[in-house]
């Protein structure tokens, strides 16, 4: 590892991160379920077992290095984000089934991500250079993932007035403090970023506009709502790149694992904006037809 200082410094921004997620979150989230059941299934199927198997498809196509691809599948297998819930909030997605799923996913992750993490290793690196996740270390993705969520939540249910007062603050430290992780994951990797962009680059901006548009179109397919859809779709394509990184190089002890989930986390961004745009330009545009119809009709 090339940063001392960013392997003990890194589950200190991811900690306040999962603290501010744990804040907006409720038991009520967790009991939502009940009322979105196809929606919340029918986006974990995409998230848990779609998404990884497009990662491999990719990472295969694109032929990308051990460590690399790792760090792809580990990207894969991350929950999303609480950037999700705002951009749903922006582009009038139901931020209701956001929460509820970013609140399974912080669960679920403690299982499934290190399960791709290993298979990803055992599958991609050779025997003499393998990093397996052992049982310390299975227990630090549960600290890094699950503890802060659950104190955030202890807050918030013990006074909710000082959770909403501190909801705007620890969003903004946590926005600068994804960046801050970005930028050091590269400094890190600094000699050879140019060439790691060149390689990742493409991959993960495909990568985030697949997840986008299946998050979208799988459940709109299914027969769910536009808004739903639209939850959906940012909930799927924004992952939490941070606790990527974290598990590249807190848990794994690999910066070259980081890489994938830092380009990432940079481009994700301005494509789900993009995404976000074109998804309302349509749901305005078939809202107008509706009407002309409707008007036709009487």
């Amino acid at each position: 590892m090339d940063s001392a200082l960013l392997t003990i410094g890194l589950p200190i921004p991811l900690a306040v991160i999962m603290f501010g997620l744990g804040l907006s979150l409720t038991t009520a989230d967790f009991r939502r379920v009940k009322q979105n059941p196809r929606a919340v299934t029918t986006t974990l199927v995409c998230q848990l077992l779609v998404l990884p198997v497009i990662a491999f498809g990719l990472v295969e196509l694109f032929g990308l290095a051990p460590l690399l691809a790792v760090g792809f599948m580990i990207l894969a297998a991350s929950p999303g984000g609480t950037t999700a819930n705002l951009y749903s909030y922006l582009f009038r997605g139901d931020v209701a089934l956001n929460i509820t799923l970013t609140a399974i996913n912080s669960i679920i992750a403690v299982v499934s991500l290190p399960l791709v993490t290993n298979w990803a290793i055992g599958h991609f690196v050779d025997e003499g250079e393998r990093v397996g996740l052992q049982l310390d270390k299975l227990l630090q993705v549960f600290a890094i993932v699950l503890v802060p969520v659950v104190i955030g939540m202890l807050v918030r249910r013990r006074s909710p007035e000082f959770a909403d007062r501190m909801d705007r603050p620890v969003r903004t430290a946590s926005a600068v403090m994804l960046v801050l992780v970005v930028l050091a994951a590269m400094w890190t990797e600094r000699e050879n970023i140019s060439d790691y962009l060149a390689e990742v680059g493409l991959i993960a901006a495909i990568f985030c506009i697949l997840s986008l548009s299946i998050g979208y179109a799988v459940p709109r397919r299914l027969g769910l709502s536009e808004d739903q859809a639209v939850a959906s779709g940012f909930e799927i394509g924004i992952h939490n790149s941070t606790l990527a990184i974290a598990m590249a190089i807190t848990v794994l002890g690999n910066a070259q694992m980081s890489i994938p989930a830092a380009v990432y986390g940079v481009l994700m961004f301005p494509i789900a904006g993009i995404f976000g745009m074109i998804v309302r330009n349509r749901k305005v545009l078939v809202a107008e037809r509706s009407r002309d119809r409707a008007s036709e009709r009487g």
